[in-house]
């Protein structure tokens, strides 16, 4: 009891923190997906399945202060957005919670909301409600939560990879927070119906926290190693392999497929998305690589 209760958060990380809480929550017969995916996926006694998200964006983690209000408010919808195209879904509708230091000011919040409702309504989704906080310090915090809906047949979880798949990533990866992309990127929405009804994924989630970190929760939760090809990764400009697999903040989508599927859709993949590139950078395998650096976690020591 008393070496548990000395226990800090730095001294276990953000996988076994989460993993200890969710050991903690009770199942329920209507729980298609609870914990543990991108998103939580309901029965809903319809002909499709409820997805349920929150995300947060905190400052000086995922912005810093001073940055264009607009920009910030499309990051922290687009962040739950993205995790909706992860499952093969399309979002609904939002809630937001806002906590901030009573010195902010009211134009900063407005910029947000701008943001906000311009990120959802380029994807049909309608912002219905949410809170305001304050907080005792500086700082603010902005958190979404997200609802979307997405038929049974094209809903794609994290863990249905199979030895032998290709594991494929859309766009180019790295250097995000730098250049100022993590503000800008667009949900992978579109390339997600796109994967889920044209091609068999057999898993999917977006890729926030980098290879590094995301590809072996993917290869986890599917009971399967993985090798990555390091030589194939689309990597941004400027950008180097090990920046590529360690920065995160990219929104890409990470999914796996059979590698004959790969081949079917990549030319109709380069119709629909020229602008986006589809590119496999590794396959599933039975053994575990065990030299990929790390990516982004939250609560790590330096």
């Amino acid at each position: 009891m008393g070496e548990t209760s000395q226990q800090q958060i730095g001294d276990v990380g953000e996988e076994a923190l989460v993993q200890r809480l969710v050991a903690k929550l009770p199942g329920s017969p209507s729980v298609i997906i609870g914990p543990g995916d991108d998103c939580a996926v309901v029965e809903t006694g319809s002909d499709e399945w409820l997805l349920l998200k929150t995300d947060c964006l905190i400052e000086s983690v995922h912005f810093h202060r001073g940055t264009d209000p607009e920009r910030v408010g499309a990051k922290a919808l687009n962040r739950a957005l993205s995790d909706i195209a992860a499952m093969g879904g399309l979002p609904r509708h939002a809630l937001v919670t806002v906590a901030v230091d009573a010195r902010r000011s009211v134009s900063e919040i407005e910029g947000w909301y701008e943001g906000m409702i311009a990120a959802a309504e380029r994807f049909d989704c309608v912002i219905v409600g949410g809170e305001t906080s304050s907080l005792p310090g500086e700082g603010a915090v902005i958190s979404v939560s997200l609802t979307g809906v997405v038929e049974p047949g094209n809903c794609v979880k994290r863990s249905g990879a199979k030895i032998g798949d290709v594991i494929v990533v859309t766009g180019r990866l790295g250097g995000s927070f730098e250049s100022g992309r993590h503000l800008d990127f667009l949900p992978r929405i579109p390339e997600s119906r796109f994967l889920v009804q044209e091609a068999k994924v057999s898993s999917m989630m977006d890729l926030s926290d980098g290879p590094g970190s995301d590809l072996p929760r993917l290869a986890k939760a599917s009971g399967v190693g993985f090798r990555l090809d390091r030589e194939k990764l689309p990597l941004h400009e400027g950008v180097t392999m090990d920046r590529a697999i360690r920065d995160g903040e990219d929104y890409e989508l990470l999914c796996t497929m059979p590698p004959e599927e790969f081949a079917r859709i990549k030319e109709r993949w380069k119709s629909r998305f020229p602008e986006t590139e589809l590119t496999v950078i590794g396959v599933i395998t039975e053994e575990v690589e065990t030299d990929l650096v790390s990516g982004w976690e939250h609560f790590q020591k330096s």
